[in-house]
């Protein structure tokens, strides 16, 4: 099976990528059980190390999943993050605002859903949303109710770098406090969501997904893809890097996007806890003290 780098998936900052010169697919010259079997050795290995940072009790690991509809998001999460120990893991799958959302600024009800030290959180789309969705639906920031902010004329190229700026500051924020940040980009091709779309209508057990609003969504895709070129060219940074990932294989781009959360762990300095001298002695104590127990 050809090596899957990391790197060559990673957004470098400061470097201007094309969306459409982006792959929505590649060939990992390996039929789908090698790759699923090679996904469920790195998965068992992320859980390990999870294992030590739950531990440790830091850092707090967050990583955010953002994809057109059918890109993928669900079953990554499922297939990636199963070997985890539920009591270290968080997700969150963010809807529509509520109104108490709406009434703070629009990063709030991500941040408090932030990790705490020691766990995992996945945000099954992110903060980015509103420089996504609401970059192409403007009216959407209206509803925001925003001091200063009272027509459309007011949502400018300003109004978004300013919020380029917000994201960036609340990441860079997360990162000086702990927190490990890795953004996937699930990277989909129109022709394979329409493809993913007739299967949804045409199987029972997905009609439930589906509805008309996805496809006067799908209309405006080039209006979505310049929004998240946008995001990828400005929002990609050292302590927060955007990962672009094939998606049009499922198998591939669940497979990729384990390799790159590992590669993160592996540079982290993270052990289990160390036993002082004096705690190693009660411990032979314990151990003494099972070892006579009488029934």
């Amino acid at each position: 099976m050809k090596k899957i780098d990391p790197k060559d998936f990673k957004i470098k900052p400061g470097k201007k990528i094309k969306i459409d010169e982006l792959p929505t697919r590649i060939d990992l010259e390996a039929d789908k059980e090698t790759i699923e079997d090679e996904l469920r050795k790195v998965r068992r290995k992320i859980a390990k190390l999870q294992t030590k940072i739950y531990a440790a009790g830091t850092p707090a690991v967050y990583i955010g999943i953002q994809g057109m509809d059918t890109a993928g998001k669900d079953s990554l999460i499922r297939e990636v993050f199963k070997d985890i120990n539920p009591s270290g893991i968080f997700v969150y799958d963010f809807k529509k605002p509520t109104e108490e959302e709406h009434a703070h600024d629009f990063i709030w009800r991500h941040y408090v859903k932030m990790p705490r030290r020691g766990l995992f959180t996945i945000h099954n789309r992110t903060h980015y949303e509103d420089v996504l969705i609401a970059r192409v639906h403007p009216e959407l920031v209206l509803a925001q109710n925003i001091y200063g902010i009272k027509s459309l004329d007011d949502i400018d190229e300003k109004f978004w770098k300013k919020r380029f700026k917000q994201i960036k500051d609340f990441e860079r924020i997360q990162h000086e406090n702990g927190t490990v940040l890795i953004k996937l980009f699930l990277h989909l091709s129109k022709e394979e969501q329409k493809n993913r779309f007739l299967r949804r209508i045409r199987r029972e057990d997905k009609q439930w997904k589906f509805n008309e609003a996805d496809l006067k969504e799908r209309k405006r895709w080039n209006e979505y893809m310049q929004a998240y070129e946008d995001v990828l060219n400005n929002t990609s940074t050292t302590y927060a890097p955007w990962y672009a990932i094939p998606a049009d294989d499922k198998p591939t781009a669940r497979l990729i996007a384990a390799k790159i959360i590992l590669d993160t762990l592996k540079k982290l300095d993270v052990d289990f806890p160390k036993l002082s001298e004096e705690e190693k002695k009660k411990f032979e104590e314990y151990r003494r003290q099972l070892l006579e127990e009488k029934d």
